[in-house]
């Protein structure tokens, strides 16, 4: 049991902190088993969110900004992480034709090989595969109302 289990078995102030502590939890248990399997491969999860972004753009450039705008973790350094993903051949870089100061930013073949060899999909389906469909869908309304009330905040 990790520290982070055993945080849920305190007791509580209130519903209000268990919910939250329990959303903490469960979301740092998702991202080191990700983590994980993503070491597999030599890749972060920040670098596999940049992937993913570019292989759904593909095969048409992504700028930076954009990919910045549609990463999942706001604070990443998007350039930094182009560049280490550059260096590995999963990405090209081009000047983007209207804007010189602009880079544009497409996804190589061998970096569409790996996301097909990392095979994520099928992880994520094992990962969540503890619920059902009915509370699959129970828990993705609940989270999008939350989501939905802190972006009004």
């Amino acid at each position: 049991m990790t520290a982070l289990e055993d945080l849920l078995k305190t007791k509580f102030r209130n519903l209000n902190q268990k919910t939250i502590i329990n959303l903490i939890v469960t979301s740092s248990l998702i991202n080191n088993k990700l983590q994980k399997r993503l070491k597999q491969y030599d890749i972060a999860p920040p670098q596999y969110n940049v992937l993913r972004i570019l292989k759904g753009q593909y095969p048409n450039a992504v700028s930076v900004n954009i990919i910045k705008e549609r990463m999942m973790d706001a604070n990443s350094d998007v350039s930094r992480i182009i560049d280490r993903l550059y260096k590995k051949g999963l990405v090209l870089r081009k000047e983007c034709p209207h804007d010189r100061r602009q880079k544009d930013v497409t996804i190589t073949q061998k970096g569409i090989d790996l996301l097909n060899e990392i095979k994520l999909n099928k992880y994520e389906d094992d990962l969540i595969s503890a619920l059902s469909d009915e509370e699959k869908e129970q828990l993705n309304q609940l989270l999008d109302k939350l989501r939905d009330y802190i972006y009004k905040e």
